[in-house]
């Protein structure tokens, strides 16, 4: 998923859900200066959204184990 999300950092927004995103992301893409920070988005966005999933389970066990 990383090497996707630096290589065709739109495509990488798509499949993970987010059609939107992925369309700026593109529009970004298109131009050959854009592209480089459309691939520094993408990668921070799969950074946060694997650090969120990490936070979460994290949580849930807290609360698991309080009880």
């Amino acid at each position: 998923m990383m090497l996707l999300a630096i290589l065709l950092p739109f495509l990488s927004f798509m499949v993970r859900g987010k059609v939107l995103t992925g369309i700026v992301c593109l529009i970004l893409q298109i131009t050959l200066i854009g592209w480089l920070p459309a691939a520094i988005w993408a990668v921070l966005s799969l950074n946060n959204e694997r650090a969120d999933r990490r936070n979460d389970k994290l949580i849930k066990a807290m609360r698991k184990n309080q009880k």
